[in-house]
């Protein structure tokens, strides 16, 4: 290792800790990303971008199931899990060499081990065969991402109670499954497995699904899930389960307080994540851990002097795009840029089941809660010319506007590539933009997107298509 002293180093090379590393090259400073295992982080090899490669092939298997509506007739379809396997994999592997060459390109270290505070400016480095070094960094920011939360009694095996991990890599498709826990994670493997053909349940501790959402939105999403074909307990609780040779049988305590058995062949826990704060050096600091995550201040300042964190590991929102900007705030912050705290009413979020689901800012509930008078449009996707020549004519754009000021306080999407809608909802927010400005702009036709103007319309009385 020839270099050892740097102006920043990132500890974790995950969409958080690579794109600060980038942005600090361009800003002039000598960067380095410690990585003890895959670039691209947990995001790029093992969460967003191989489950959405996954998902794109339920995604056909389901509209090949439902080819004859479009006049097309398909005789019968199989799969192989395998080949299904290996091209979500390709994918991961493609990415990571280009986070590679990025890196490179800007002229930043790689350095593979994993990383530990060992006292101001210094971090130690131990690669996989545990031979140590030192690096010396003006500033150094934790991106150490965050792994699958467990509970008690219900821990995983890899082999018959899976995590994300096992759940993106199986052997062979099972034909009954159990997922704990309905939010993103959870409903994408539920979608997936459920259109692949696997007979799905879902249990969920609070009252409704997706539980972030907004409760129009959840309960839209229920009704669908429902219709697909999987069973769905909210309001319940899965207190054990006892694996046999090739099974699991989970004792659920249900809403009603009845207590039932489900005996499924594969459980896929969803219960949330916690963040890697172990073996990096915060013993003998002033950073702060709470609940699991490393408490930041609004510039990802910790406790100890010179020492950051980014992502997954600072807390929710757990999404990518989040620790990214994370990223580019913190090192343009260090390197005395103008630059602006993070802003987590436009951070938007997209889950990609089936129908995809996507929001940014606050929920209907959540702006009357916050003293907000209401106004709230709605569209339907059967009111739009496109979706109904897709075949895809069920969902709903929802939008809640101050009603003194109008401003948009949030929108909240259900229905098909909704996840690339919400895009245009967020730069208005980012803008300030009030109703005004949304309903004088011109949308496309025919497209999805009309359904945002209409929404917005319908809001103050002026929906023309419904």
């Amino acid at each position: 290792m020839a270099d050892t002293e740097y102006d920043i180093i990132l500890v974790g090379g995950g969409p958080g800790g690579y794109v600060a590393a980038i942005r600090a090259a361009q800003l002039g400073m000598k960067a380095a990303v410690v990585e003890r295992e895959h670039l691209g982080g947990i995001c790029l090899n093992w969460g967003c971008i191989p489950t959405k490669a996954l998902l794109r092939t339920s995604e056909i298997k389901h509209l090949i199931d439902n080819a004859e509506q479009f006049g097309i007739s398909v005789g019968e379809v199989s799969f192989d899990v395998k080949k299904i396997v290996a091209r979500s994999r390709g994918v991961a592997k493609q990415l990571n060499q280009g986070v590679g060459h990025l890196l490179k390109k800007n002229k930043v270290d790689v350095i593979m081990g994993s990383g530990a505070l060992a006292g101001a400016g210094k971090l130690t480095v131990t690669d996989a065969d545990g031979k140590t070094s030192e690096l010396s960094g003006k500033h150094i920011i934790l991106a150490t991402g965050a792994r699958a939360r467990t509970l008690p009694g219900l821990e995983p095996d890899g082999k018959l109670i899976w995590t994300y991990r096992e759940a993106m890599v199986p052997e062979e498709m099972p034909k009954s499954l159990l997922v704990i826990g309905s939010g993103a994670i959870g409903i994408e493997f539920a979608s997936f497995y459920s259109d692949l053909g696997a007979d799905v349940t879902v249990v969920e501790v609070m009252d409704r699904v997706l539980p972030v959402e907004d409760e129009e939105i959840s309960a839209m999403a229920f009704k669908a899930f429902e219709q697909q074909g999987m069973t769905i307990h909210t309001g319940a609780k899965v207190s054990g389960l006892k694996t046999g040779s090739n099974n699991v049988t989970a004792t659920v305590e249900m809403s009603d307080g009845k207590v039932e058995e489900i005996t499924v062949d594969r459980v896929i826990l969803a219960v949330g994540i916690t963040g890697n704060v172990e073996n990096i050096g915060l013993e003998n600091t002033k950073v702060e851990v709470d609940r699991g995550h490393v408490v930041i201040n609004e510039w990802m300042e910790t406790g100890e002097p010179g020492v950051y964190a980014i992502g997954d590991l600072a807390g929710p929102p757990w999404l990518a795009h989040k620790a990214s900007h994370e990223g580019v705030i913190c090192v343009e912050k260090i390197a005395g840029e103008k630059t602006h705290p993070l802003n987590t009413s436009l951070i938007p979020g997209c889950t990609y089941c089936r129908p995809q689901v996507a929001s940014v800012g606050m929920t209907e509930a959540a702006a009357i809660e916050a003293g907000h008078e209401v106004k709230v449009g709605r569209f339907p996707f059967m009111g739009n010319g496109k979706a109904i020549a897709l075949g895809d004519s069920e969902g709903l754009v929802k939008t809640v506007f101050d009603a003194k000021t109008g401003e948009l306080l949030g929108a909240h999407m259900i229905g098909a590539e909704v996840t690339e809608l919400i895009q245009g909802y967020m730069v208005g927010k980012t803008l300030e933009t009030t109703e005004a400005e949304l309903m004088e702009a011109v949308f496309p036709h025919p497209t999805l997107s009309e359904m945002m103007h209409e929404s917005v319309l319908d809001a103050y009385g002026r929906a023309v298509h419904f």
